[in-house]
């Protein structure tokens, strides 16, 4: 058998999912400040040595982490006010608007009309100050590092803001897109605006800098998420339409992303998402990808691409089709495109989320590319002893979860679920049910999957009411918030538990035991 290409994950640890959003905060939002430093303390005091988040992205309609502006750019929401005002950035008395939202949960309408005017307050703030305060080095020395992608996103969000909004293909034809746009004079008249943007993004990546340093110091890795497809109404189709199917008379899709029809979606599921050109992406040495990814990896330590089986196959449905029945399959790049990551990065620690049906071919992908795959003990019950996802079936060589952002909290699932998934769960464990969020915290840590991620809400014993997101549901989702009082109450006798279990089980960052 052939040496797979990567073999990172070669050890049994723990780890905790976690959005930045919900993180606590007066400010209408999670963001970068300092519950989220206490958050990466709790994690090393408890055994933990992962942090996953959702991606980080800026969000638009749907408030969506998987619907970004940009595959570059940082969330400007998750940017820390509290942290600002302690760098003379901020005058505290407009933050009464800010200060009046939700802090139980956040309501993304009202905090997009409030939180701007405070980051547009903070770059006049600057400006005024000839610059000279430095909070996160120099401001000119960041955009020279981000140029590839920094200047065309500030530019496509001044243009966005200046069209109310509107999605790129519906601006007027001579600035669809950024290479013609380049020369309009609306480049010149929104210069501030374009400059204020970078220097939000300026903000955010100073900011999430001293979350890494954090993290590093505490023995911490943090796992991104990366989206394989990116939004239609993005910077980076935009600047790059090349890379996709697209009508070049109408800078339309010619073709979106979705699934097929299947036991759960009579009529499949229409993501609206534009596809690759891959043929385009691999006659230029898949460059676009590897800045992708080399930018992900100065922010993350590891990375999780979401819809791995669309390297191998992907579901092409005609744009403007009613839904997903219409489509086809069509082959991706294949093990070509993980060779050239493997020749072009040195570090590459991808996880691939691989849930789903997935055909031979697929798992053919994952085995030789070596990288981790996924599994979801929620899945596991209610059916026969050969489901893939029950612990004694797993493979080493896996992410187990009781549940992801996708799905119901522990004690939601087991309160939903029907007579059979519940006795099934307590025969098979042997417990009584009454602490099944613990139970399959337990089973996680127990399982020979080598890292076992447990959502927040889990650890919290929360129900339905946290749910992260329900991906049926278009609007109201991303919306749950811990509060302090949450927070601190994992500390203590909580994490010592959990410090001790990650003993018992070996998942401890340390190299995995040779059993044979």
């Amino acid at each position: 058998m052939k040496e797979p290409l990567f073999n990172w994950l070669d050890h049994r640890a723990a780890g905790v999912l976690m959005h930045p959003t919900s993180f606590p905060g007066e400010f209408g939002i999670g963001t970068l400040n300092q519950h989220c430093f206490e958050f990466i303390d709790f994690l090393a005091e408890a055994g933990f040595k992962y942090w996953q988040i959702c991606p980080l992205g800026p969000t638009g309609y749907g408030d969506s982490p998987y619907q970004s502006f940009s595959a570059f750019a940082g969330n400007p929401y998750l940017v820390s006010l509290n942290e600002l005002e302690a760098k003379q950035l901020l005058d505290p008395g407009i933050l009464q608007e800010l200060s009046g939202l939700s802090s139980s949960f956040v309501d993304y309408g009202t905090l997009y009309l409030a939180k701007w005017p405070v980051l547009d307050a903070v770059y006049e703030r600057f400006v005024q100050g000839s610059k000279k305060v430095r909070p996160y080095g120099a401001f000119s020395t960041f955009k020279k590092k981000h140029a590839d992608w920094l200047e065309p996103y500030a530019y496509f969000q001044a243009l966005k803001n200046h069209y109310d909004g509107k999605p790129w293909y519906e601006w007027p034809a001579e600035i669809r897109s950024y290479q013609t746009a380049t020369s309009h004079d609306l480049r010149k008249r929104l210069a501030r605006q374009i400059d204020t943007q970078m220097f939000v993004q300026y903000l955010f990546f100073g900011q999430w800098e001293l979350v890494r340093q954090r993290a590093s110091k505490r023995g911490v890795q943090i796992i991104g998420d990366l989206p394989i497809f990116v939004a239609l109404d993005s910077a980076d189709v935009w600047q790059h339409p090349e890379y996709f199917q697209l009508d070049p008379k109408t800078s339309l899709p010619t073709a979106v992303a979705g699934c097929p029809p299947d036991y759960f979606s009579e009529d499949g599921q229409l993501w609206g998402n534009p596809l690759y050109d891959w043929d385009a992406l691999s006659a230029d040495g898949y460059s676009w990808w590897i800045k992708r990814l080399k930018s992900s990896f100065e922010l993350y330590d590891a990375v999780r691409i979401d819809h791995f089986r669309g390297f191998d196959s992907y579901w092409s449905i005609p744009y403007g089709a009613e839904n997903a029945r219409e489509g086809e399959w069509k082959k991706g790049p294949g093990i070509d495109f993980f060779k050239t990551l493997k020749r072009k990065l040195k570090k590459c620690k991808l996880i691939a989320e691989d849930l789903g049906e997935l055909t031979d071919d697929v798992r053919i992908l994952r085995r030789d590319t070596g990288l981790p795959g996924m599994a979801i003990l929620q899945f596991a019950f209610g059916s026969g002893g050969d489901n893939l996802y029950l612990p004694h079936n797993l493979q080493p060589q896996s992410v187990l979860y009781p549940g992801t952002h996708d799905n119901d909290t522990s004690l939601g699932w087991y309160a939903n679920a029907t007579e059979k998934e519940r006795d099934h769960v307590r025969r098979y464990l042997g417990v009584s049910g009454r602490q099944i969020g613990w139970d399959l915290l337990r089973a996680s840590y127990k399982s020979v999957a080598r890292l076992a991620i447990i959502p927040m809400q889990d650890l919290l014993s929360l129900g339905s009411e946290a749910r992260f997101n329900i991906p049926s549901q278009a609007m109201g989702n991303w919306s749950w918030r811990c509060t302090p009082e949450q927070m601190r109450s994992l500390c203590g006798e909580t994490a010592a538990y959990l410090q001790e279990l990650a003993e018992l089980t070996y998942r401890e960052g340390s190299p995995a035991v040779n059993t044979i």
